[in-house]
């Protein structure tokens, strides 16, 4: 059975994976504004997240890509429940989102 989140965010982590193992993330996204399941607005750095529930769902993020040796840039996509503060594993996508050149702009690497 599912666990029922009453508020839920989905918040998306953009990770970057080499070869050797190495791997980071490239901040968060909320991507919770959504209309028959597509993205309507996506907002970066995903506002209300604590500095330390942000240092974590980056660092659950890489440990995802490092968990399956993942090599290249992709996504990992939460749901976060606001009652709780804690998050649950969504999926793995292995591209890289077309916002991504927006979260550019805020995270300064573009």
């Amino acid at each position: 059975m599912e666990k029922f989140i009453e508020r839920p965010r989905h918040v998306e982590v953009q990770v970057f994976a080499d070869a050797a193992g190495n791997a980071v993330s490239l901040w968060e996204r909320d991507c919770s504004v959504q209309r028959r399941n597509q993205k309507i607005i996506e907002e970066a750095p995903a506002p209300g997240l604590s500095s330390e529930l942000r240092a974590d769902l980056g660092a659950k993020a890489v440990a995802a890509a490092k968990s399956v040796n993942y090599v290249g840039a992709g996504t990992v996509e939460f749901i976060f429940d606001k009652d709780t503060d804690k998050f649950f594993l969504l999926y793995g996508d292995v591209c890289v989102n077309c916002a991504r050149k927006w979260a550019g702009l805020s995270d300064g690497l573009l």
